[in-house]
């Protein structure tokens, strides 16, 4: 079991190393295609979204009281409310909903 978890170390730092390389030994000039660099602006949004949406819904005891959460925080978000704000009413509609179900 312990050289497992040796071998898996290993394993992800030389996957971090090369994700972290290959760009640098390929991409020598700036990058101009107007799609890539779109794509490119937009994966850590997306990654932060993939890890933190499934964690929203399942971090309280029913999955309606953490959608209510979500889509109240995401109307106040939508109508430019600052992040303070947004999460404070999110965490209210959270605590309302848990106590009422």
């Amino acid at each position: 079991m312990s050289a497992n978890v040796y071998l898996y170390i290993v394993v992800m730092a030389l996957v971090t190393y090369l994700i972290r390389l290959i760009p640098l030994t390929i991409l020598r000039k700036e990058i101009k295609n107007i799609y890539i660099k779109s794509f490119l602006y937009y994966v850590p949004y997306v990654t932060l979204a993939v890890m933190t949406f499934p964690a929203i819904l399942s971090a309280t005891k029913s999955l309606w009281s953490g959608l209510a959460g979500f889509i109240s925080a995401m109307i106040l978000a939508y109508c430019k409310q600052g992040l303070f704000k947004v999460s404070l009413i999110a965490c209210i509609i959270v605590f309302m909903v848990e106590l009422m179900i």
